[in-house]
């Protein structure tokens, strides 16, 4: 069975006869393979990327932050810098939109407890298609079809495997380009011009 682009294959256990998932460990090291390979890429084809987060999304801002710097890519932090419990996730989200919206970094992360805030708040500032986003398919089609330009993710929903996973994928992607994406996009931007 394929789910998420990951082979699963069914293991019976004595305990009532049971069913249970779990993933085949070529298929998911092949898909791991081709993560890396893209990350590396992207390295070399994104300029900077921007990174924010409340209380809610600081631990695991701090975990992504590590590993986009170990693969070489260039990041600001747009704060919180320090764990708030009492901070509000559009003070380092706005900041981060507006640089994206300015091309002062090529793409942005925005993270809060739930990502729904910190979607909510990047989405205000013209020029953002931010997404919430927890599945791996959204993360390069948003990218691919919407021109997705903001990742936003729940720190208190995700773990790190997956939010890495969701990163790479999304840093990965670029726009197709295609005649009918950018003729949706030209409607949303009237839209914004109207506002």
């Amino acid at each position: 069975m394929l789910i998420d682009g990951v082979i699963l294959s069914t293991e019976s256990r004595a305990t009532g006869g049971i069913s249970f998932l779990k993933p085949d460990i070529h298929s998911s090291s092949k898909l791991a393979d081709r993560a890396t390979k893209a990350v590396k890429e992207s390295v070399t084809r994104l300029g900077p990327i921007g990174i924010a987060a409340d209380h809610g999304g600081f631990e695991l801002k701090g975990h992504v932050l590590g590993e986009l710097r170990l693969c070489g890519y260039e990041v600001t932090d747009f704060g919180n810098l320090k764990k708030q419990p009492g901070d509000d996730y559009p003070d380092f989200v706005i900041p981060l939109a507006l640089a994206v919206a300015a091309g002062t970094v090529d793409r942005g992360i925005a993270i809060c407890g739930s990502g729904v805030g910190a979607s909510i708040a990047a989405n205000k500032v013209v020029g953002i298609r931010a997404c919430l986003i927890h599945e791996t398919f959204s993360a390069h089609q948003g990218v691919e079809d919407d021109d997705l330009n903001i990742l936003c993710l729940g720190g208190l929903v995700v773990g790190r495997a997956l939010a890495w996973e969701l990163i790479q994928t999304f840093l990965g992607a670029r726009f197709s380009g295609e005649s009918r994406h950018r003729r949706r996009l030209a409607k949303v931007s009237e839209l914004e011009r109207k506002s």
